[in-house]
């Protein structure tokens, strides 16, 4: 089969779990990046089968849909002032599903494409111009398998990055009242982002995780009372993969609630 750039692909070797799209084709090797995984990857063609559901995973996003945070307030009577997000990506395309997340459950949030690497000296301006409630850092990692050391940094390809992008962060706000973080992408070191400052984190089990999941939990923080604790189990369970992709603290809500309207 004759495959090209911006095919929709799965992969057989995988029992055909997640769905690709091939960003390049090189000596009969393509590279990919996951629909709505936040993973890349590369594969020989031969193990490539063409996709005609793209959406075979929107059972996940469409629970999502259902479970809309902003139906459950009170419109009559009440005003809300949820937090507002300041959200770096380093994928334009996984950035971009966020901000539709967040613009769809009425959740201020401002979105910034920055490379991974690039993350901790552009950093403390975004933050200073948008002063946010949440932060969330987050792009592409991998964890290298072919070294079984998980404690070793150098075993990433990005939790790094992170990691000095969360410290910058912290250098900004020290307060984890003042400023939540989350931070990481698939098969981060989770506990090296905690221990640097981070609220939330991937990959606790060093899986994938799914281009919402900071999201969700930024939403979901944004959308609850000031002062009142999040329901942390609930919280990660609305992740596509739990607590094996997503893992935080207890932490309290920061919208704040006004009467009347």
């Amino acid at each position: 089969m004759n495959f090209k750039k911006g095919d929709y692909v799965t992969r057989d070797s995988y029992d055909n779990d997640i769905v690709f799209v091939i960003l390049d084709i090189n000596n009969n090797q393509a590279v990919l990046k996951g629909y709505d995984v936040r993973l890349i990857a590369s594969s020989p063609l031969t193990d490539l089968r063409i996709c005609d559901d793209i959406d075979m995973n929107s059972d996940f996003v469409e629970e999502l849909k259902k479970d809309s945070i902003v139906d459950r307030f009170d419109r009559d009577d009440f005003f809300y002032l949820p937090g507002k997000v300041l959200h770096i990506d380093a994928d334009r395309d996984y950035l971009d599903k966020c901000l539709e997340y967040y613009k769809n459950n009425s959740v201020m949030a401002y979105g910034y494409c920055v490379k991974e690497d690039e993350i901790m000296n552009i950093l403390p301006k975004y933050l200073n111009d948008i002063k946010p409630d949440i932060l969330v850092i987050t792009g592409h990692d991998a964890f290298m398998k072919k070294n079984s050391d998980k404690n070793n940094l150098n075993n990433y390809k990005n939790t790094y990055n992170f990691i000095k992008g969360v410290k910058a962060a912290r250098n900004y706000e020290k307060s984890h009242e003042k400023l939540l973080i989350i931070a990481g992408a698939c098969q981060s070191n989770y506990e090296e982002l905690i221990k640097a400052g981070s609220d939330f984190a991937s990959s606790p089990r060093r899986v994938n995780i799914h281009a919402l999941d900071p999201a969700i939990i930024a939403t979901e923080i944004a959308l609850t009372e000031k002062n009142k604790e999040v329901d942390l189990i609930k919280l990660l369970n609305k992740t596509k993969y739990g607590k094996d992709g997503m893992g935080g603290l207890m932490v309290n809500g920061l919208m704040y609630v006004g009467y009347p309207r």
